[in-house]
């Protein structure tokens, strides 16, 4: 469904990706996880189209989507829910999530029932229910967050784009989070999550990729890297 092939990002003259491939099949859920600075929301951007891409292939189903920019992405069914939320604070809470189906009431993506998919995102997200006026400024972070997903999968997408739900979150809503994830994945919406949380991620995700320094340095289906020595040590807390 999105494959990575051999990318390379830079900002400015320094390299950040220096190579990465990745392989997000229909339906699954894929995680890369990574230590600060790996280049893990990089790797996000360059997909969604937010940064050009040096060199490599980015494939959206058998649509090549390298270098395209973010609003004909989108328009291709790729959703993006950024690190650090970036919802439209002087918007209600509604408004901001149809947003996320934008490109459907302009008819540049397939329709179909918005106000269906509209119902069913509140219905997944009962706290955005409850704040619907609600200006998206005043929400509490995990609020937002909860808001950022439910924009995302608005725009009814072939893959969505998942960058650090979890960042500045309480435990117990990074529990919640993890939870609606876990319901998305269940739905079998495709997913790629960027996580600070490791072995969350792994717990959710049919396969991982770990990011060292720009580079995949493992992968393998969550289960196994879940066991793996190296990858206990150096970001599940084990030895």
């Amino acid at each position: 469904m999105l494959n990575i092939e051999n990318l390379k990002a830079s900002y400015g003259k320094v390299e950040v990706l220096h190579g990465v491939s990745i392989s997000v099949p229909k339906g699954k859920v894929v995680t890369l996880i990574g230590s600060n600075g790996a280049g893990k929301t990089t790797t996000m951007r360059a997909v969604s189209g937010m940064i050009k891409p040096v060199a490599g292939k980015i494939t959206l189903g058998d649509r090549d989507i390298t270098g395209l920019e973010s609003h004909q992405i989108a328009k291709l069914g790729l959703a993006h829910s950024p690190e650090g939320r970036r919802v439209f604070p002087t918007l209600s809470v509604l408004d901001n999530i149809r947003l996320g189906a934008f490109v459907r009431y302009t008819n540049a993506r397939p329709k179909g029932d918005v106000e269906a998919d509209l119902q069913r995102a509140l219905e997944m997200f009962p706290r955005l229910k409850e704040r619907t006026t609600q200006l998206a400024g005043t929400l509490s972070g995990g609020e937002q967050q909860m808001l950022a997903m439910a924009r995302a999968v608005m725009l009814n997408p072939e893959v969505v784009l998942l960058d650090e739900p979890s960042m500045g979150l309480a435990p117990i809503l990074v529990e919640e989070v993890f939870n609606i994830i876990q319901r998305l994945k269940a739905q079998g919406v495709t997913m790629l999550l960027v996580e600070q949380f490791a072995a969350a991620a792994l717990n959710v995700a049919d396969y991982g990729y770990v990011l060292e320094n720009g580079r995949i340095a493992v992968h393998g289906p969550a289960e196994k890297l879940k066991s793996d020595p190296a990858v206990k040590a150096a970001y599940l807390g084990g030895h």
